[in-house]
């Protein structure tokens, strides 16, 4: 008899309903919806902005299927298209700039499946649609923002150590220092050199007498500012998409000076857009407290070298325009929580010449207020403007006031990244529309389907009751693979669905190895459950074999692929594995129940068999075996070849 353990059912019937809970969300449509979230911080989503934004739908009469209220913010769900695009403008200008209002694509699963964790599979812009684009990053703008930043450095280092200059000021990519005196500029060179070795010196003495000294960039440290420069722009632009809600971007360098963006989802092309050009840094400037000063201000007339900002209170903050400290100056920032009252706050590590120009402003001014300012599209914001008590040394600065823990992480990754490294240009635009990308989902389907279809036919008529077992596993094999992609939270994009296509027409190899080394059993004359027993176990070294170097070739794919490639080998090996567990493990168990309770099985359902001729060089009756050779195994009377016949044994 061939009787399956109970604790292999176990793992078969949970694999079932896992497997079945964690696909069935691939299975409800995507729809339209509108989402909107919180620009600042001290602007909460609750349910009184729902029941606003509700109001404002129903009195407009747009139709909606449902809402959904989220840490992230509020999700409006609708029937169809045209309903989204009004609803958006509709919203945009009833909630104002607090609030932002984008276009997303939904699932319709039920809310129970998302509550035990299982969701659909993202889907790459070739099946979701959305946006690609290609930025050209400007290297030339990168070595000019050094030179600039190498300016102040140098002017501030000049000022440390008294040296006299008549002047310094970039020329192209160059510093050019001034002097009158060869000592000083000896001194100056010998400074420089200490405290800056990136930069190449060279002495020019120019008409009527002046004494020049040139500061460029080495090649090493051009090239090296213009690789950072590309990917601290990848790691900003990272950051800007994320309030996009996009699910699975991809950004990635595409040569030595482009970054290539795909979006998919995302139908707002021109919000898109400047999501990516924006810029923000930090700057810290002293607030003008003078006397009457803010309520000029106020009236309309700031004082000359101030301007009104405000804070995200919405209190108007009087500070002076001269920049103290930028952003650049930043060499880690993380989010925590002030230690004093255990609110939110950001603590933020500056450079060797950050501390020391932090340090030099702190100690002059003593008593008077400090305004740390984020700047984002060209707006200015107050984030806080503490009083200076004392000296603060060490480099070391704490950001709190009127922020929550997540508005304190975002603020964190935003100093960590800081502006733009360098200039960046959209040089290619795309837009896939979902039309196109539902096109892609049905050819996709459609091969997968008939590829299922044809293989299943075939597998059944040819193998008859063992070939609907087969079949029956490949499709468990291909409910396993989508929700193990699902769990994964994996994109899938039409080279995976290729790798699914390809993956049943694997798996189907482990199941023929079966069949036909059970078919082989009952030619040599093996009894039934015999037959059954020797094909599972005789099959397996050959289907180990033929699965192991398949998935070699697929990890080398993942290794050493890019892009699409990845994603097909991901989807293959994890194929390999689903397949051997369902060709193997879930077809045996099914045989098992069908054949198993069985103490006298007279016949399979294998289809037609042809046994072997009789062996002239078998031995007479009566006569021992070769070895190795069962007795039993032999043909018919006369050496003449049997003809098919439905596999039978008793």
């Amino acid at each position: 008899m061939n009787r399956y353990p109970a604790w292999k059912y176990v793992i078969i019937g949970v694999a079932l309903v896992v497997g079945f809970v964690y696909m069935l969300p691939n299975f409800f449509p995507e729809v339209p919806a509108v989402q909107v979230s919180s620009s600042k911080s001290t602007v909460k989503i609750d349910n009184a902005l729902l029941a606003t934004i509700e109001d404002t739908l129903k009195a407009s009469k747009i139709e909606y299927r449902g809402e959904e209220l989220d840490p992230i913010g509020i999700k409006i769900r609708f029937n169809d298209y045209d309903a989204q695009l009004k609803a958006k403008d509709l919203l945009q200008a009833k909630l104002g700039d607090n609030y932002i209002v984008a276009l997303n694509l939904l699932s319709s699963s039920p809310r129970w499946l998302a509550s035990i964790g299982a969701l659909p599979m993202y889907l790459g812009l070739d099946l979701r649609g959305g946006v690609h684009f290609t930025l050209q990053v400007d290297m030339n703008g990168a070595l000019k923002k050094a030179a600039d930043r190498y300016t102040t450095d140098i002017r501030s280092l000049m000022r440390e150590n008294r040296i006299i200059y008549s002047g310094v000021g970039r020329e192209g990519n160059n510093i050019v220092l001034r002097f009158k005196d060869s000592a000083q500029r000896q001194k100056a060179r010998f400074e420089i050199e200490k405290n800056y070795p990136d930069l190449q010196l060279q002495e020019q003495d120019a008409a009527g007498g002046e004494l020049r000294l040139v500061a460029g960039l080495s090649v090493a440290a051009q090239k090296k500012i213009q690789e950072g420069a590309v990917q601290q722009n990848i790691t900003i632009l990272r950051n800007r998409v994320n309030e996009l809600g996009v699910a699975e971007p991809i950004i990635q360098q595409a040569g030595s000076d482009r970054v290539v963006v795909q979006l998919p989802g995302v139908q707002d092309t021109a919000r898109a857009k400047d999501i990516l050009g924006r810029t923000a840094t930090l700057e810290i400037r002293m607030v003008n407290d003078d006397p009457g000063a803010l309520e000029q201000a106020l009236a309309g007339s700031a004082p000359f070298g101030s301007e009104l900002l405000y804070d995200r209170g919405g209190q108007p903050v009087l500070v002076k325009k001269q920049v103290v400290l930028t952003g650049d100056r930043i060499s880690d920032a993380q989010s925590g929580f002030d230690p004093r009252d255990g609110s939110p706050a950001v603590h933020v590590d500056l450079d060797s010449t950050g501390a020391r120009i932090f340090k030099e402003v702190t100690r002059e001014n003593v008593g008077k207020r400090m305004a740390i300012l984020l700047i984002d599209r060209g707006k200015a914001e107050v984030i806080t403007a503490p009083v200076i008590r004392e000296e603060i040394g060490g480099g070391k600065v704490q950001i709190s006031g009127h922020m929550s823990s997540r508005e304190a992480n975002d603020i964190a990754l935003l100093m960590r990244a800081g502006a733009l490294a360098a200039p960046m240009e959209i040089v290619e635009e795309r837009t896939v529309g979902p039309s196109l990308g539902k096109e892609n989902i049905a050819k996709g389907f459609d091969s997968v389907k008939y590829g299922f279809v044809a293989l299943a036919a075939f597998i059944c008529v040819y193998y008859m009751l063992m070939g609907v077992i087969s079949a029956t596993a490949l499709v468990i094999n291909l409910m396993l693979l989508i929700a193990i992609l699902s769990m994964l939270q994996a994109t899938l994009t039409l080279p995976g669905m290729a790798a699914i296509a390809l993956t049943l027409g694997m798996a189907i190899d482990a199941n023929v190895l079966i069949n036909e080394r059970i078919r082989e059993e009952l030619r040599w004359g093996s009894t039934p459950h015999a037959a059954i027993q020797a094909g599972y176990e005789r099959a397996w070294g050959t289907i180990l074999d033929s699965n192991v170097t398949t998935m070699i070739a697929g990890i080398a794919l993942f290794i050493f692929g890019t892009g699409p490639v990845k994603g097909f080998a991901v989807v293959h090996v994890l194929g390999i594995l689903t397949s051997m567990f369902s060709a193997v493990f879930v077809s045996r168990g099914i045989v098992s129940l069908i054949y198993g309770r069985r103490r006298k099985l007279d016949k399979i359902s294998i289809g037609q068999i042809w046994r072997p001729a009789a062996d002239a060089s078998a031995p007479a009756a009566g006569s021992a075996a070769k070895p190795g050779v069962p007795a039993a195994r032999g043909g018919a009377a006369k050496g003449g070849a049997v003809p098919k016949t439905t596999a039978t044994a008793k």
